[in-house]
């Protein structure tokens, strides 16, 4: 029953932080301002359920990742069978449609048969290449196209929280349903309609020249555009502008993006490329002075200047008929990055605040009165340690929520639950500690000697069951979603804390009464 000055000042030190944390829960915001930058000043996070927002399942089109793989090895295959001077028939395809699972095409050469073999198999060894007569077919292999797909879906999660973390929004969830879904949990937020556009963008960007040989149009129908060139609309003319299909250099390259203003105080974006794409872009832009490129965003040109010198540091900016709101989104999407498919929005809903308030209220309410009762009953039962008990719940309640602020994790209406739960289970290690002790004092043993061995007794029954309650808890947490996880949180949070006020704090509150008391008895 001893303890040593560093244990006093560790369980001090523990508690303060614990009541420092919960504070910001309970002072106005205009208070918090004034706290020093070394204060804590973070409130719980608050759930979808108890905030209210909006909620959005997502869909990665995975056909689109196997129609890019396969038009990827169509374009490099066209690109080695030139450069080695093996002719192919001129019905080999311009690009795979969605609907078909292989490349095919015909080489003209029977001779150059088993060259062709060679270095369509240097192409990429994840495609498996048959090649019967002069007919060509490639395949790619199921383990190729299913780690391309599952690549694509954890790429696009990552690009989502960015680019929702980007608009400002806090505290959003995202996570990943099944094999091919994102769901996307915005508390606060009552009009997802802005988030929805940023994320039907794929935005891929190009540089690309314009093909000056090609007149514009208002008809794209009508329109034939000059071989390795294409049509694609300007979103600043209206007209279709054809632009060489030949890559100058690509958006994957750019690392930031901004909004910035002209010298007229028009919007702009400026964008910066890494080392590859400033030396790619300074040596398209040296060999092209005087020609027209397009910047192109999702097949749609959003400019097309001239250029008018090189422009060799990594760095430019992209002017057109912007508004702010426009420009800020575009350079948003840029230093995000591009979505490796195109994300379908199958579910959404908006939760009101009106409920989130009630279920507030309601867990509160609950939470009052499971801990009222608590309370009442271990003083009733235990009398002065029935106190001591009530006074490690109440520690054990601040210090949770000091823990819940400190990790910012989301409180949903499941969390209060488990907040409400905790409450019952913070009492359970003292109702053992408490039978240990009248169980010795009937045996006639003094108080020292009964509240030392109730303690020690009890210990490993104590940590079998917080043990085995954390265990239950960490599964709930790995394999659950949304609520799930919040009520896995609150109880192995308040499991653990339970644990430290049951054991150490009453611990020391009754070595210190005995010390002042002691030989007088503690009611019980």
């Amino acid at each position: 029953m001893n303890f040593a000055k560093w244990k006093e000042i560790l369980i001090g030190g523990v508690c303060a932080l614990g009541i420092l944390f919960a504070l910001p829960n309970i002072l106005p915001q205009s208070f918090l301002n004034k706290f020093p930058d070394w204060m804590p000043n973070q409130k719980i996070s608050l759930g979808l359920d108890l905030r209210g927002g909006a909620h959005l399942l997502l869909e990665v089109d995975l056909d689109s990742v196997k129609n890019d793989y396969l038009n990827q090895i169509l374009d490099s295959a066209r690109t080695v069978l030139r450069k080695e001077s093996i002719p192919y028939a001129s019905s080999f395809p311009k690009m795979i449609t969605k609907d078909q699972e292989k490349v095919e095409f015909d080489l003209k050469d029977t001779s150059k048969i088993g060259k062709a073999r060679a270095i369509l198999g240097s192409i990429d060894t994840d495609f498996n290449i048959d090649i019967t007569g002069t007919h060509v077919t490639m395949v790619p292999t199921e383990e190729a196209l299913q780690k391309r797909k599952l690549d694509a879906v954890d790429r696009s999660i990552e690009i989502v929280r960015k680019r929702v973390d980007e608009t400002g929004t806090r505290e959003a969830n995202i996570q990943k349903q099944g094999d091919d879904r994102i769901l996307l949990q915005i508390p606060g937020l009552q009009d997802p309609s802005h988030v929805k556009e940023l994320l039907g963008r794929t935005a891929k960007m190009t540089f690309r020249l314009v093909d000056e040989s090609a007149p514009e149009t208002m008809d794209r129908k009508k329109a034939i555009p000059p071989t390795g060139s294409m049509y694609l609309e300007s979103s600043e003319s209206g007209k279709f502008i054809a632009v060489k299909k030949q890559v100058l250099v690509g958006g994957e390259t750019l690392i930031d993006a901004g909004l910035g203003y002209d010298e007229y105080n028009r919007p702009e974006v400026s964008f910066k490329f890494n080392k590859i794409g400033a030396k790619k872009f300074g040596e398209a832009t040296r060999s092209n002075v005087g020609k027209r490129f397009a910047i192109i965003l999702d097949n749609e040109i959003i400019s097309s200047p001239v250029i008018q010198t090189p422009i060799t540091g990594g760095s430019g900016r992209i002017t057109g008929e912007f508004s702010v709101e426009r420009a800020r989104d575009l350079a948003l999407l840029l230093r995000a990055g591009a979505l490796p498919a195109p994300l379908n929005v199958i579910e959404e809903k908006t939760v009101g605040p009106d409920l989130g308030a009630d279920s507030i209220r309601s867990g509160v309410i609950a939470t009052l009165i499971s801990g009222l009762l608590v309370l009442i009953f271990m003083y009733m039962w235990y009398s002065s340690f029935g106190l001591i008990a009530n006074i490690a719940v109440v520690v054990n309640l601040i210090l949770l929520i000091g823990g819940l602020s400190y990790l910012q994790a989301t409180l949903t209406l499941p969390g209060i639950a488990g907040i409400a739960l905790t409450v019952g289970m913070a009492v359970d290690a003292n109702i053992l500690i408490n039978e240990r002790i009248k169980e010795y004092l009937r045996k006639g043993e003094k108080w020292m000697k009964a509240v030392e061995a109730g303690y020690d007794l009890a210990m490993t029954s104590i940590m079998d069951t917080n043990l085995n309650t954390i265990i239950g808890m960490i599964c709930l947490y790995q394999f659950g979603t949304g609520p799930v996880k919040g009520f896995a949180i609150t109880t192995m949070l308040g499991t653990i804390i339970s644990f430290f006020t049951s054991t150490t704090l009453t611990r020391y509150i009754v070595s210190t009464l005995m010390r002042f008391k002691y030989p007088i008895s503690i009611p019980m």
